[in-house]
């Protein structure tokens, strides 16, 4: 099983502030955990989050239009 990170330790991970990590989770952009009135966030979450917004580079060919 996969870790459980508190909201705090998922900001930090993300090097983010605490407010945006608790905003995810009200908009439902991250998957979480409810634990009684806690709310945790599994590092296989975190990873699918990260892996989902991350933007590939252009190629030179996709900046200039033409063959390198």
């Amino acid at each position: 099983m996969n870790p459980l990170l508190t909201v705090p330790e998922t900001a930090a991970r993300l090097n983010t502030s605490v407010r945006f990590v608790r905003r995810l989770i009200a908009e439902r952009r991250i998957e979480f955990v409810k634990v009684g009135r806690h709310v945790r966030i599994s590092e296989s979450a975190l990873t699918r989050f990260v892996v989902a917004g991350t933007v590939a580079p252009l190629t030179a060919q996709e900046i200039t239009g033409r063959a390198a």
